[in-house]
């Protein structure tokens, strides 16, 4: 696809400013591209990521580079292709012989950490400099490859493991992020580290732009949410007239969004993502900064935890049709906003971030 211009004319002549733009990037794990009430969802309430999508550019032909999160990830940070840079599947999942499935035909093996003779993306603005952070969902490597290794300065949480070791709540059983007070909410923990780095440079360094990436655990397994949100959810949801689920192949796929933990888990990460952005507004900074925000892929409508449905699109996470391709994305910034229809990827981000940092 030569979708780098679209994303350049779409954004380039809105950032008119001297100096260059605060970057935040905000990227959620397993959420479909209709899972918000913007989207067409009418189960799920997310009135924080639907305001940040009124007043953003939006990318209605959004797509992930691959349609499971390591390799969607590691493209977001080179700018390339899972074939080109060599993460093909899920970092831990089976390659080779040790692939144990019904089927004569053996996967490929594929790279294992993110490459270190690749740029990323935190390298780049690092080098032009910018203060990097992370905080959240890493998946791209363990000891050696985390993120401090590839360009970020400061890393809250983010760690080889793909879903959150003790789960969505205090205990989090993660050696790089200390726990909280018991029950804290993932979600609200890690936009809250996000905001204190946010705070804490504008305070020390206020000139120096800052490139903060808040990758949530959150939509994955496993779904947990609190007893008062499930209850909301569960005396929301539609009453069925026929089959909540479809065989397609080999798996049953979900057909009607109606999982309250999944609703729960969704609405908890919304109010993160508006407690962030209303301390950019305290700030001041919300006109100096760029946000972005997308998933790393398709929701889950079969197997694991079979959390919504990416209906009228086919299949979801872990299948190459629509579903499991197509993302949200929008992009605030300064200047009109607009609906964008030609397809990109997320590694078009990559350069075009580049570009608009100067």
């Amino acid at each position: 696809m030569h979708t780098l211009p679209v994303l350049l004319l779409a954004l380039t002549c809105t950032i008119a400013s001297a100096t260059r733009p605060n970057i935040l990037f905000i990227l959620a794990d397993d959420l479909g591209v209709h899972d918000l009430s913007s989207s067409g969802s009418t189960f799920y309430e997310t009135p924080a990521l639907d305001a940040l999508a009124a007043s953003s550019t939006r990318f209605s032909q959004a797509y992930a580079s691959c349609q499971v999160c390591s390799p969607s990830r590691a493209s977001i940070m080179l700018g390339k292709s899972p074939l080109r840079h060599g993460i093909t599947d899920w970092i831990g999942a089976k390659s080779g012989t040790d692939w144990k499935r019904n089927t004569k035909l053996l996967p490929a093996k594929y790279t294992h950490t993110l490459p270190t003779t690749d740029t990323t993306i935190a390298e780049a603005l690092l080098h032009a400099g910018y203060r990097t952070f992370f905080a959240g969902k890493w998946h791209l490597g363990g000891q050696g490859s985390l993120p401090t290794d590839h360009g970020f300065q400061i890393n809250k949480g983010g760690i080889a493991k793909g879903s959150p070791p003790g789960g969505f709540y205090s205990p989090y059983k993660n050696p790089l992020l200390p726990d909280g007070p018991p029950g804290e909410p993932l979600p609200i923990r890690l936009a809250q580290e996000t905001a204190h780095f946010i705070t804490q440079h504008h305070t020390e360094s206020p000139s120096t732009p800052f490139f903060a990436f808040l990758s949530f655990y959150a939509v994955h397994a496993p779904l947990q949410t609190t007893p008062h949100l499930w209850k909301k959810y569960q005396a929301k949801a539609p009453k069925h007239q026929g089959n909540r689920f479809t065989p397609d192949r080999t798996l049953p796929v979900r057909q009607t969004q109606d999982h309250p933990l999944y609703a729960g888990l969704l609405e908890t990460m919304d109010t993160a993502i508006g407690n962030l952005l209303t301390k950019l507004d305290t700030l001041g900074l919300t006109n100096d900064t760029i946000i972005i925000f997308t998933s790393d892929h398709g929701g889950v409508s079969s197997g694991d935890a079979y959390a919504t449905s990416n209906l009228p699109l086919r299949g979801g996470k872990g299948r190459q049709w629509e579903g499991g391709l197509r993302v949200p994305l929008f992009i605030k910034h300064q200047g009109p906003q607009k609906t964008i229809k030609t397809p990109v990827t997320g590694a078009d981000l990559f350069p075009t971030l580049l570009h608009l940092a100067k």
